[in-house]
């Protein structure tokens, strides 16, 4: 197949606006190749005739959100990035623990989840613990803007060979089960995991603070201004002494992102920066108020 630019372009505006991608102008070959199963399901001769199809229907229909998962990268796999639940174990989970055991609640955001193996990876690292069966109340909500994605995760079904991507073998004796057609993560992992569908560039907002968030290996595909806005947003999720964990080869959040970096273990972890101070009020009334610093509460 060749692709027409002014067909490579208009998709590369689609999926920009769904899903925040960026499409390098030398993706010709991997775009032609991740849309081709979507041909055969449209039973469409061609890209063009794609292309077509998707200019008569509207943005925020089905066929778009269809074109934004089949160029969207679910690459992912259990325990991702050692380091990360390495310190997860040993570090940020005592910590928070400590802090909420007048509450006896934990609530974790495992955002653009894919098939579910990180926020399952985070529910097992909580059952090593003995969290799960303690009394505490624990929230796993894992969200990501594919649908497909998310009938998978649902399922916590994996063939043998995701089975074996970063699953030590304990814990795949422990958790799972052998079927026919792969293995099976059981109930007690997946009970305090919910999926839902939730797309990070529309404005969202979660019925309660949470205290840990993971936004691993997702902003890498996007540009400076949507990177931002997220993060933004992501801040308005976090309990004030929470933490929010990137993906290793991600940028890291500026001051101005409301983020501070603390280095635990061999990875960062970034915490909601303390809210600048109030101006001080005027020393006499004849004294003219000052104006806030930049980023203060007036």
């Amino acid at each position: 197949m060749t692709m027409h630019p002014d067909d490579f372009a208009y998709l590369r505006q689609r999926v920009l606006r769904r899903s925040g991608l960026v499409l390098e102008p030398d993706t010709h070959a991997l775009v032609e190749a991740r849309l081709t199963p979507l041909l055969r399901e449209e039973q469409l001769p061609d890209l063009a005739a794609l292309v077509s199809r998707l200019r008569s229907q509207p943005e925020g229909g089905p066929l778009h959100q269809r074109l934004a998962e089949a160029l969207a990268n679910h690459e992912t796999a259990f325990f991702r990035d050692a380091p990360v639940f390495n310190a997860l174990r040993a570090t940020v989970l005592p910590a928070l623990l400590a802090k909420r055991a007048r509450a006896r609640t934990l609530r974790i955001w495992c955002a653009a989840c894919a098939y579910g193996q990180e926020p399952y990876s985070v529910a097992m690292t909580l059952a090593e613990t003995g969290l799960l069966i303690t009394g505490w109340t624990v929230r796993i909500l894992a969200t990501d803007f594919s649908t497909r994605a998310l009938v998978r995760a649902c399922e916590a079904r994996y063939d043998a060979k995701e089975i074996h991507r970063g699953l030590p073998p304990e814990l795949r004796q422990r958790y799972f089960r052998q079927e026919r057609d792969g293995w099976r993560l059981n109930d007690q992992v997946r009970r305090p995991v919910e999926f839902r569908p939730l797309n990070l560039l529309e404005d969202f907002a979660l019925e309660a603070p949470v205290d840990l968030v993971f936004l691993r290996n997702v902003m890498i595909y996007w540009d400076m201004p949507t990177r931002r806005a997220v993060l933004a947003r992501v801040r308005r999720t976090l309990h004030a002494d929470g933490y929010l964990v990137l993906g290793a080869a991600e940028a890291s959040p500026l001051v101005e992102d409301g983020f501070t970096r603390h280095l635990i273990g061999q990875t960062s972890w970034y915490r909601p920066a303390p809210a600048a101070p109030h101006a001080h009020p005027p020393s006499s009334a004849a004294e003219a108020p000052r104006p806030p610093r930049p980023g203060a509460t007036p």
